[in-house]
């Protein structure tokens, strides 16, 4: 029977705290980009101009009606037949953006619809420019109640990464599956990853919890 070897855990956990920058950084840059794409999506898709918001719409429920993997594979191994040619990481951290821009947009919309019509025809009253109106009056009301669920998102990203070790990003996972191969030990490197995901998981739960926090006492 195999018990935890502490001393191995030691000395591969150099190795796994660098790829675990990695995790992290694949996770902060395609959360950034989704929350604006996302955004202009949801606009997108209320849109009162059918040439703009069925497109959108279709984009929207076709990305999130197919898997993540399938589309890293397609931006990896797909585009470069068209002259895309994208590095790993690059395919990465642009699959699991889009991906999450969708699913992210729908929260938005959610969000937008929410706001009292009042508020709408309040910003039209006043002949406020769409870009101020939704920056100083419709956004602020939108974003406060659904700030758990674009927490939420940011922490499936995060434990969606190990998906981008299929098109060779050295992510955490990756990393502890090569440490496993190269010492047949696989109970220390794998427990490591996950108490790494469920330490970091926990962490970005409490700060989104404070960020609501603090979006209560400004209101």
């Amino acid at each position: 029977m195999n018990f935890f070897d502490w001393d191995f855990a030691l000395q591969i956990l150099p190795r796994l705290l660098d790829a675990s920058l990695k995790t992290i950084g694949i996770t902060l840059a395609g959360f950034s980009i989704a929350i604006v794409l996302g955004l202009f999506l949801a606009v997108g898709r209320r849109s009162r101009q059918p040439w703009l918001s069925w497109p959108v719409t279709g984009v929207i429920e076709f990305i999130r009606s197919t898997p993540l993997l399938i589309q890293v594979y397609f931006l990896f191994f797909v585009l470069p037949n068209f002259g895309i040619n994208l590095s790993a990481l690059q395919a990465g951290i642009a699959g699991i953006a889009l991906h999450y821009a969708c699913y992210t947009a729908e929260v938005y919309r959610a969000g937008l619809d929410a706001v009292p019509r009042a508020q709408w025809e309040a910003v039209t009253a006043l002949n406020m420019k769409p870009l101020t109106a939704y920056r100083k009056v419709i956004l602020p009301q939108a974003l406060r109640p659904i700030m758990p669920a674009l927490g939420n998102y940011l922490i499936s990203m995060l434990k969606d990464t190990p998906v981008l070790s299929a098109i060779t990003v050295v992510e955490i996972m990756q990393r502890a599956k090569n440490i496993g191969s190269e010492h047949f030990r696989y109970l220390e490197p794998i427990t490591m990853v996950g108490l790494f995901f469920l330490i970091l998981s926990l962490g970005l739960a409490w700060l989104v919890r404070r960020l609501e926090n603090r979006m209560e006492l400004a209101r």
